[in-house]
C-alpha cells in the first residue's frame, strides 16, 4: 500500500495533523468533556431503545432523539478540536462499540425490516427465490415458524395480520419483496452463518457493518492526509447505532461497499472501482448517485463494470424468478407517491403535483451533469456527497436512514450541513401514528427538507464568503491522496 499524494509524487506520506501544543491539563479537561459527552449520549441511546419514547407516534421520540443529536455535535466537537488525535481514537472506537451494543441489546424499535431480510435468507436457504412469494402465500407456508409468525391474534409491536386470520411481523406480508440481489445475499449469509429464529444475527451483523466502516473511513482518513479524528462523525452519529445495530438496515453494507469503490476510483483503478460500486448499488440503489463524478476519469471502465457488475448479480434471481426480480418496486413507488408527484416536498411548494416528477428529473440531471463536469477524481467522495445530497433533498425520503450514504461521506469530505438532511428524513417518519391531518404531514415535510436545503445552501455561501476575504482556504485536490486498497 502507498500513497500517491497530487503535487508530491508517489510514496510520500500524507501530511499529519498539526501537533496539539495545549497543557497537559488542558488536553486531559478535553478528553474527560468528550467522554462525559459520550457517556451522556450512550444513556440516550440506551433510552431510544429501552425507554417509553422509542417509537413513532409520541411527540416524546422528538425530543429523545433532539438530545442525542445535541450530544453527539458536542461530543464530535470536543473530540476533532480538542483531544490529542491518539487519545480521540480510542475514546471514537471504545464509543463506537459501546453504542452499537446498547443498540443490539433492545429488538427493532422504529423498523420492522430485520424480518423480512430474515424471511429473505430463510426462503433461499430452502431453495426458492425471495422474489417468488410473498410471506404470506400458501406456498412458503411450511417455512413459518413462532418468531416471524407468532401465534394468537396481532396484539404486538410490528405484528401485521394475515388472510388466514394469523399474524407475522413480516412488513407488507402481501407483497414480494423490494431488496436487491447482493443484499439478498448477504441475507442468506446471515441466515447460514447463525442460528434462525432469533432477533440477534440481523441485528449483530448489521452492527458490524457499522464497525466496518469506521475502520475503513479511519483508513482512507490516514491514507488522504486528512485529520482521522473526524471519523467521530459516522462512529458517534446516533443514526448509525439506531439504523443499524437497532433497525438493522442494510444500508451499512451498502455504505462500506460505496467506500471502497470511492477509494478504488482515488487509487487510479477504474474498473475495481466500478465494480465495487455496482455490487453498493445491488444492496440498495442510491450509491448509484456516487457514479455520477466516480467515473470522470475513465467513464466506460467505471460505469461498463458497474453495470455489469448489477446485471450480474440480477442473473440467477431472473433465472429463477422472471420479471417477478422487479419485486415491490413499482409499488414502493406508488405508495410513496412518488408516481403522481406528491412526495417531492419541495418541488411541490412551486410546482403542480403532476409536474413535479418531471421537475425532479430535469434538477437531478442538471446536478449530475455540473457535478461530473467539476468533479476531482483524486476526490470522488465530494462529487458523491453533492449528488447523494441533491438527490435526497429532491427525493425527500420517509426514511432517515437512507442518509446513511451522506453520514459516512461527510466524514471523508468535511461538509457537515448535509447531516441535517438525515434529521430531515426523522421529523418526517416520526409522524407515523401521530394521526396528523394530510396538511399537517405536508407542512412537517416540506418544512423539515426545506429547513435542510437551507442548511445546505447557507454553509456553502458562507464558505465561499470566507474564500474570497481569505479566511477560508477552499479544498483542492492536494488536499487529498489516492488510496490503493
Amino acid at each position: 500500500m502507498h500513497i500517491s499524494t497530487p503535487g508530491t509524487g508517489t510514496g510520500r506520506t500524507a501530511p499529519r495533523p498539526p501537533a496539539d501544543r495545549r497543557s497537559a491539563g488542558s488536553r486531559t479537561a478535553w478528553t474527560c468533556a468528550a467522554a462525559a459527552c459520550a457517556t451522556a449520549l450512550g444513556a440516550v441511546l440506551a433510552y431510544a431503545v429501552h425507554g417509553p419514547y422509542t417509537r413513532p407516534g409520541t411527540p416524546g421520540t422528538y425530543a429523545v432523539y433532539g438530545v442525542a443529536w445535541a450530544l453527539f455535535a458536542l461530543a464530535a466537537l470536543a473530540v476533532i478540536r480538542r483531544v490529542p488525535a491518539r487519545r480521540a481514537l480510542w475514546l471514537v472506537w471504545i464509543g463506537a462499540v459501546a453504542f452499537q451494543i446498547i443498540a443490539v441489546s433492545a429488538p427493532p424499535q422504529t423498523s420492522d425490516d430485520a424480518y423480512r431480510y430474515a424471511w429473505d435468507g430463510r426462503v433461499q436457504a430452502a431453495g426458492i427465490s425471495p422474489y417468488q412469494y410473498a410471506p404470506q402465500d400458501p406456498a412458503v407456508a411450511h417455512l413459518r415458524d413462532d418468531w416471524l409468525f407468532p401465534p394468537g391474534a396481532c396484539r404486538g409491536w410490528f405484528e401485521h395480520p394475515l388472510p388466514d386470520g394469523g399474524c407475522t411481523l413480516i412488513n407488507r406480508p402481501n407483497v414480494h419483496t423490494i431488496y436487491p440481489p447482493v443484499a439478498q445475499a448477504w441475507y442468506l449469509g446471515i441466515h447460514a452463518a447463525t442460528p434462525p429464529g432469533h432477533r440477534e444475527p440481523v441485528q449483530i451483523a448489521a452492527a458490524l457493518t457499522g464497525l466496518a466502516v469506521t475502520g475503513l473511513l479511519l483508513r482512507i482518513l490516514r491514507r488522504i492526509g486528512r485529520d482521522p479524528r473526524y471519523v467521530v462523525l459516522w462512529a458517534w452519529c446516533p443514526m448509525v447505532p439506531l439504523e443499524l445495530g437497532n433497525s438493522a438496515h442494510v444500508d451499512g453494507l451498502g455504505v462500506f461497499l460505496m467506500l471502497l469503490g470511492l477509494a478504488a476510483v482515488a487509487a487510479r483503478r477504474a474498473t475495481a472501482g466500478g465494480v465495487l460500486l455496482g455490487a453498493a448499488i445491488a444492496v440498495k440503489m442510491f450509491p448509484a448517485a456516487a457514479l455520477v463524478g466516480a467515473s470522470k476519469r475513465k467513464p466506460w471502465h467505471t460505469w461498463g463494470a458497474a453495470v455489469l457488475t448489477v446485471a450480474g448479480a440480477y442473473v440467477p434471481y431472473l433465472l429463477a424468478s422472471g420479471s417477478a426480480v422487479v419485486g415491490y418496486l413499482p409499488g414502493y413507488l406508488r405508495e410513496e407517491r412518488y408516481d403522481d408527484g406528491a412526495r417531492f416536498g419541495l418541488l411541490d411548494l412551486a410546482l403542480p403535483e403532476a409536474v413535479a416528477p418531471f421537475a425532479a428529473v430535469a434538477v437531478l440531471a442538471a446536478t449530475a451533469a455540473l457535478v461530473a463536469r467539476r468533479s476531482d477524481p483524486d476526490r470522488p467522495w465530494s462529487a458523491a456527497l453533492t449528488m447523494t445530497g441533491v438527490l435526497l433533498l429532491v427525493m425527500a425520503p420517509n426514511y432517515p436512514w437512507y442518509a446513511l450514504l451522506l453520514v459516512a461521506l461527510v466524514v471523508l469530505d468535511g461538509r457537515v450541513e448535509w447531516l441535517a438532511v438525515g434529521l430531515a428524513g426523522y421529523a418526517l417518519y416520526f409522524t407515523w401514528l401521530l394521526y396528523l391531518t394530510e396538511g399537517q404531514i405536508r407542512a412537517v415535510h416540506q418544512g423539515a427538507y426545506g429547513l435542510a436545503t437551507a442548511a445546505v445552501v447557507g454553509a456553502a455561501w458562507l464558505r465561499r464568503r470566507r474564500a474570497r476575504a481569505g479566511t477560508f482556504a477552499p479544498r483542492t485536490s492536494a488536499d487529498a491522496g489516492s488510496l490503493v486498497p
